[in-house]
C-alpha cells in the first residue's frame, strides 16, 4: 500500500538525531472571487418613469413587475441598485444604459460602485 501523506524528512532518515525536522508541505493556490459591482440608478426630473421601466426591463432581463418596483424606488428614494455584476459585465451595463439614454435625449444617470 502507498502511502500519500506529506514525507517528513526525520522518517526519511532515522539515522540523524539533529533535531533539524523539516516537513515536505504541498501548497496551494487560492484564487479570489473577482470583486462586484452594484449597478444603480439615480432619479432625477426630467426621465419619464416608463422609460426606466424599459431600460429595466431591455437591459437587465427584468420583468414588468420587478422593473415596475425598482423605478419606484428609483423615483422615491432617489437611487436604487439595479444589479451586481463582474466590473467588465457592470461596466458595459452602465455604458449601455447612458448611451440608450442619450440617444433618447434623457438625463438618466447609471453608475457601478464596488459592493
Amino acid at each position: 500500500m502507498m502511502n500519500l501523506w506529506p514525507i517528513s524528512m526525520a522518517d526519511k532518515d532515522n539515522d540523524n538525531d539533529d533535531g533539524d525536522a523539516s516537513v515536505v508541505v504541498e501548497t496551494r493556490t487560492r484564487t479570489k472571487r473577482p470583486p462586484l459591482y452594484k449597478v444603480l440608478l439615480l432619479n432625477d426630473d426630467y426621465t419619464p418613469m416608463e422609460f426606466v421601466v424599459l431600460i429595466l426591463e431591455q437591459f437587465f432581463h427584468l420583468n414588468h413587475a420587478q422593473a415596475f418596483e425598482i423605478m419606484l424606488t428609483v423615483h422615491k428614494k432617489g437611487v436604487a441598485v439595479v444589479g451586481v455584476f463582474s466590473h467588465e459585465i457592470a461596466e458595459t451595463k452602465v455604458a449601455q444604459v447612458m448611451d440608450f439614454a442619450r440617444k433618447h435625449q434623457h438625463p438618466l444617470q447609471c453608475t457601478m460602485e464596488k459592493e
